[in-house]
This record gives structure tokens, sequence and C-alpha cells, in this order.
């Protein structure tokens, strides 16, 4: 007799997110019938009852805002990938009950940049201070030589950029979000802003662009990365991202290498098309 599997992805909002989608791609590729993927509205205080509920049948929970941090007290354990960003994306729930937290935004980061040819770098651009942004942080220690600058709108935001620059060992520059232009002409520029917050720097893409990575996924294309491409310039989307994560969480929850990528970014790209 065969038994059930479940996982999800908690977050609020969580309405748009396309985990199902990808998840539920793996899962009919490898010919896991036993397996599903649901999705909940889970915000900071749910989460310690929700974790609570789960019994023996849960393999896996993917991570959204705002809970990437307020899992880690519930957790057994967690990678040092994680660690390294006090982030947690995914939780693999272990048979013998332990709950394991990783990030695989990071790896997932480093991944994408290289299926498009990035492996080393001299210096980056990080436009944006947030969450992800100490994620890419993260995946530029083992990719930039040089150093990163990082163009920040608040002195909060800033203090917080050269604490992870110091505890990821790489060599943070900060400037002002009113020169942010200059950050286009870096060999790799990561966006990690809100929707719309780089739009105004579509015009000052420069002659020959190196590599934009814009983790945006909706609305696609973002305004920068149009630009960015009609330049010549390569561009790695949110939705590369996104796929490249969710391959490394169904490996991690499932236990099946590799997990059908191709699959799982038709899927992606299909169910983006059609809102």
């Amino acid at each position: 007799m065969s038994t059930h599997h479940r996982a999800a992805v908690l977050g609020s909002p969580i309405a748009h997110s396309l985990s199902p989608v990808l998840h539920r791609a793996a899962y009919a590729e490898l010919g896991l019938d036993d397996w599903s993927y649901g999705r909940f509205e889970v915000d900071e205080q749910a989460l310690p009852g929700f974790m609570e509920g789960l019994d023996g049948s849960w393999a896996g929970l993917s991570l959204t805002m705002p809970l990437k941090r307020a899992v880690i007290p519930l957790l057994d354990g967690i990678t040092d990938t994680a660690a390294s960003v006090e982030a947690v994306n995914t939780v693999v729930l272990g048979e013998d009950g332990r709950r394991t937290g990783d990030n695989t935004d990071i790896p997932g980061m480093v991944v994408a940049l290289r299926e498009r040819g990035v492996e080393k770098v001299e210096s980056a651009a990080i436009l944006g201070a947030g969450a992800t942004a100490s994620s890419a942080l993260a995946a530029l220690s083992g990719i930039c030589a040089g150093p990163v600058t990082a163009y920040v709108r608040s002195a909060a935001r800033a203090d917080e950029m050269r604490g992870w620059g110091e505890r990821l060992g790489v060599d943070i520059r900060i400037a002002d979000w009113a020169e942010a232009d200059r950050a286009l002409s870096a060999p790799l520029v990561i966006a990690t802003t809100p929707a719309g917050a780089a739009d105004a720097l579509a015009g000052a893409v420069p002659e020959r662009p190196g590599t934009l990575f814009d983790v945006l996924y909706e609305p696609w294309p973002t305004r920068l990365a149009s630009a960015w491409a009609d330049r010549g310039g390569a561009v790695v989307g949110g939705l590369d991202l996104l796929v490249h994560q969710a391959v490394l969480q169904v490996e991690q929850m499932t236990g099946r290498l590799p997990a059908p990528l191709a699959a799982m970014r038709k899927a992606g790209e299909e169910a983006l098309a059609a809102r």
C-alpha cells in the first residue's frame, strides 16, 4: 500500500504563488502519483499552530514572505546556507520527525547564472537591500572576485547590507539609490527591488551591457529587462530563479534526482502566459 505524501507552500499573501504549478509538474513527470502539493495562507502568528498540526504524511514545505525568518525557532536545525542569511525557504520533514530548514534561493541563483554562462565576475551591483538582496550577496560570495556595490534608499538598509557583507565575507560598497544608473555598467547587475521600482533606470542601460539578473517574474519582462535585452545584454529572470530553487526543493523533499527542470520551467511559463 502506498502512503500519501504531502508538501505545500506557505506565506501571506499566497494566492499568486507559482510553487504549486512547478512542484505538481515535477510530480507528474516523475510519476509520483501519491504526492500532492498545496498552498496555505499562513502569517507569522499562524505559523507555530500550522507546524504543530503536521502529521507523518508531510514531506516538506516551501516558505515565502513573511515566514523565512519566523520559521527558524520552530525547526530542529538549519543548514549553513540558510544560517548564512538567517532565511529559510525550504523545510524538509524527515521520517524520524526531524525538521530541517534550508535556503535553495542562494544555490538557485548560482545555477540560474551558470545556465547563462556567468560563473565568475570581477565586480557586481545589487539594486535594493531587502531579504532577496542578502541572498544575492550570499550567491555572489562564491562568484564575484572583487567588490559588490549595493544601491540603497536608506541609512538603515545601508547598515544592514554592510553587516551582511561582513558576515558573508564580501567586499561590499554602499551607494545612494539616486546614483543607481551607475550600477548598470557593472558586469553583473542583480535587481532585487519590488515591481516598478527600477523602471526609471530603463533609459540608462549602457551601450554594451553585461548580465542583468532581475528577480521579478510578474509583470515580465520588466521595463529594465526589456531595455537590457534590446541592447544585447544577457537577462536572467525571476522565473529562472523560481524554477531552480524549486528544482532543489523537489529533490530534497522527494529524494528523486534530478528533478525535471524542463517540465517545471514549461509549466511555469504556461501558467504565467495564462494570467
